[in-house]
Parts: structure tokens; sequence; C-alpha cells
């Protein structure tokens, strides 16, 4: 992942920390996995939400809360693994599945991903589909304007977990 990236990535449910403590035994290298409801358990702290957080924001969240343990603590947090970051493409498309990006990409890129459209894709009726809370939306995306320069606005920025369809 390119460091510009990585600055402005924001951490999801599934994505693996690692995090270390300069001069604190205890606390050399632990790897942790964000789980699903967007937390990590750290030691001394507890309960630390993770998700939604840039890697510095998370940093300087758990410095703050060890500072009441330990004396200006100095703190490493490295980004192992993005698996919370993904997205799904189905239906019509070369190669359907679960595809993991380092940085938000929009529908295009995500379609390029997934090998293209095939010739028997309906390419005026895809769709994407983003649970939020218990409701879902659908976002239409007609693939022929777009790629015309229509109605750009279609393109939008994919969130982790949705879902484009390709009828």
């Amino acid at each position: 992942m390119e460091v510009n990236n990585l600055a402005n990535y924001l951490l999801s449910p599934g994505d693996t920390l690692e995090i270390t403590v300069w001069k604190e035994e205890g606390l050399q290298q632990q790897q942790y996995l964000i789980s699903p409801d967007g937390t990590i358990i750290y030691p001394l702290i507890g309960t630390v939400l993770a998700a939604g957080k840039t890697i510095t924001e998370l940093k300087d969240n758990i410095s703050s809360k060890l500072a009441d343990y330990i004396s200006e603590p100095s703190i490493t947090v490295k980004l192992l693994g993005f698996q919370g970051n993904s997205i799904f493409v189905i239906g019509k498309v070369t190669r359907p599945g679960q595809f993991y990006t380092a940085r938000k990409i929009d529908v295009l890129q995500a379609l390029s991903l997934a090998g293209g459209l095939t010739v028997f894709a309906d390419d005026n009726s895809i769709s994407i589909l983003r649970r939020v809370g218990n409701e879902v939306k659908v976002f239409p995306f007609d693939y022929s304007d777009v790629i015309k320069g229509n109605d750009l606005e279609q393109n939008i920025l994919l969130e982790p977990g949705d879902t484009v369809t390709v009828p």
C-alpha cells in the first residue's frame, strides 16, 4: 500500500493491526484483528474503537489512554492486512467475487477488477447495494452512459461491504 493511501485509509472490521509500545516488554509486536463491531481489546485500556479511524487517529487514541499507565508511551501501529475493506461484484462479469482494496474505489474500477462485463450483461441496469443499518440502499448505475461521459455522478465511491450487481 502506498504511504499516501495509508495515511487516509479508514480501518474496517476484519483488518489486522500490529501495535507496539516502545520499551514495554509485554506490549511488543502484538497483533489485533478488528472485530465485527469495529473494536479491539487492548491491554490495560480495554475496548478501543478502531473502525472508521485512520492509523494515526487510532495511535493517538491508544497513546492518550495508555498515558494513565505508562509515562509518555511511544506507540507504533502497522496495518498488516486490509481484508476488512472489501467489495463484491456479482452477476455477468468475467470474474465475479470478493475484492480487497487498499483504498476506496469507484464502480468502474470495481468492474475492471472483476474483468469487465460479459457480452450477456445488461449494462444499463447495474446496481450497487449498500447496507446502512437494517436498510439496503440501492444506487443505479448505467454503464453505457458513464462510459460515454454522461451522468458521471453515478460512478460513486464504494464503501466496504458494497455489492455491485450486473444482471
